[in-house]
């Protein structure tokens, strides 16, 4: 049947108008070892005081990829995304944003901010989908059980795109299905300290775990630095050098 024929006009209850979202993209960099990138939230609660997110924002946060809260991200920083949903202000000249990061980089010390600009949607998915295509560069402080002599760490450096198997850490177990993940670690190089420890350098894949890698993880990633090198070792120290990605995008 057909539906009745109205008998009344149809009235306007109300007209919400809103701006489409404005994304700004940079870089960081983390000068901290005790700040995580996003807060910490376990059954409700918030277990550290601050976060990457909360220093710079309390819009949408997006990076390309994300460090430990034990590591520093230094070099050029890691790029990043912020959102800003139905802005009261969607034009934003240089002088704006550049205010806003000497704000930012004026609030703290932990971490600071460079290259401030208003990118697109494409630019934005351009930088998601690179995630997987990327590679990082990393230093670390390694400790030894025995001594290695520098011959012997000279050799890492003839060890091109080594491809390693990566069972899911231990320690991200409980939030990350467990699968076997092939990774490679492109290039090394270390500079011994002491007897007992050194430097090392290192080019790898993204998403390589870089910690598991060195220690082993109870076998879990083979080969290892320990197997390489015929000693059990372990990771003190961890620094993301730089992420390679051309960002924020280079307008012509």
């Amino acid at each position: 049947c057909p539906p009745d024929v109205p008998v009344a006009q149809c009235v306007c209850q109300q007209i919400v108008c809103s701006h489409g979202s404005l994304l700004i993209g940079g870089r960081y960099n983390k000068y901290s070892r005790c700040l995580p990138q996003t807060p910490w939230l376990i059954d409700g609660e918030r277990l550290k005081e601050s976060s990457i997110t909360l220093l710079i924002t309390d819009c949408r946060f997006s990076s390309s990829g994300r460090e430990d809260i034990d590591v520093r991200m230094l070099g050029t920083g890691r790029p990043f995304v912020l959102e800003f949903v139905n802005p009261h202000r969607t034009l934003l000249d240089e002088d704006f944003l550049s205010d806003m990061q000497k704000q930012i980089n004026s609030s703290t010390k932990e971490i600071a901010v460079s290259g401030l600009q208003v990118i697109t949607k494409g630019e934005y998915s351009i930088l998601k989908d690179g995630e997987t295509k990327k590679t990082k560069c990393y230093s670390a402080l390694i400790w030894t059980k025995e001594l290695v002599p520098q011959t012997e760490l000279d050799k890492l450096a003839d060890i091109k795109d080594l491809r390693i198997e990566q069972k899911t850490p231990l320690r991200v177990l409980h939030r990350r299905p467990l699968a076997v993940r092939v990774r490679e670690v492109h290039t090394m190089s270390a500079q011994r300290i002491d007897d007992h420890h050194f430097k090392l350098f290192l080019k790898t894949m993204a998403g390589t775990y870089v910690k598991e890698f060195v220690h082993g993880d109870f076998g879990r990633t083979k080969p290892n630095l320990g197997t390489l090198l015929g000693v059990e070792s372990d990771i003190l120290e961890l620094d993301v050098e730089s992420v390679d990605v051309e960002w924020p995008p280079v307008r012509k």
